[in-house]
């Protein structure tokens, strides 16, 4: 991937494209019984807590447990402070199975992402020389690295200063931060949504990811009724099929009408409900992307 910059005199040129090795897939992900069941998101950043800026990564990764099958359990924000990072990280690894965190690993005093982690589970820092040589890379062609001070340069090296003990994960040759990776489960990524986005899709062939066959199906049926007129229905549909692990959700759209969500890993199952549901509530079956324009639209 290329990038365009202007540079002082307005004239532009591409910067060349990054080709960087990607960290090799270990063989003993396939093994039986050993795939994630249950997930958390850790979001930091007191931007977040205080309105600047808006979390976008939580959602991606609810979007992605979802299609891979995993139980997201839990999402917290927490602010920027040592303390707060330490607890979280280790409630959620003793209790989740894949934990991602966001944010806090750039350049400035607030980042503390890594540092707090390297306390929360024993562990020192020190500077990761494949992360520092690619970063090095990265900049050869931006003029602003060459003008650098030592300071600056020393603030930019600390986003190669990792927990001593962590597993670094090159998920993409055109970025040159990693994933890192503690205790084998808590997987800590960039705030960025562009980056954190691209990294977690690229962490797939490193995840023991659940079999085809254990991921849940959704079909979502779209009736103009009010709530309140499809709520019995609803109710002892959901007792019905409750034994069968199959879940009834309903969700309003505003002066529009309501959308009935079925989810349920026998798809053929779940397909006949739909049905159902369709002749009861006088609503029909919409696709995920005709739910998800409809749902948007509701929003503004």
């Amino acid at each position: 991937m290329s990038c365009t910059i202007v540079p002082p005199d307005n004239a532009t040129f591409q910067l060349p494209p990054l080709n960087f090795a990607i960290s090799p897939v270990s063989k003993h992900l396939s093994d039986k019984g050993r795939h994630i069941k249950t997930a958390a998101a850790l979001i930091i950043g007191d931007e977040i807590l205080n309105g600047k800026t808006l979390d976008r990564n939580s959602n991606y990764f609810a979007r992605f447990c979802f299609e891979h099958g995993i139980q997201l359990k839990r999402i917290e924000v927490i602010a920027d402070d040592e303390a707060e990072i330490i607890e979280a990280s280790r409630r959620m690894v003793e209790t989740y199975d894949f934990v991602v965190t966001s944010g806090g690993i750039g350049p400035t005093h607030d980042d503390i992402t890594y540092a707090s982690l390297a306390k929360s589970f024993n562990q020192g820092l020190v500077y990761h020389n494949e992360t520092l040589a690619r970063m090095t890379e990265s900049g050869k062609h931006r003029a602003w690295v060459s003008k650098q001070s030592e300071e600056q340069r020393t603030a930019r090296k600390r986003m190669a200063l990792f927990p001593d003990a962590a597993e670094v994960i090159f998920v993409a040759s055109d970025i040159w931060v990693p994933v890192v990776r503690l205790q084998g489960k808590l997987c800590i990524f960039p705030g960025i949504p562009s980056l954190f986005q691209k990294m977690l899709d690229n962490l797939k062939p490193f995840l023991p990811l659940p079999p085809e066959e254990e991921r849940p199906f959704r079909l979502q049926v779209f009736t103009a009724l009010p709530e309140s007129s499809i709520a019995p229905f609803l109710t002892d549909l959901q007792k019905r099929v409750q034994p069968e692990g199959i879940r009834i959700g309903s969700y309003p759209v505003l002066q529009k009408g309501v959308y009935v969500s079925l989810i349920g890993a026998d798809r053929g199952r779940v397909h006949q409900l739909g049905v159902e549901v369709e002749k009861e509530v006088d609503g029909r079956v919409v696709t995920e992307a005709e739910a998800e324009a409809k749902r948007q639209l509701g929003c503004q």
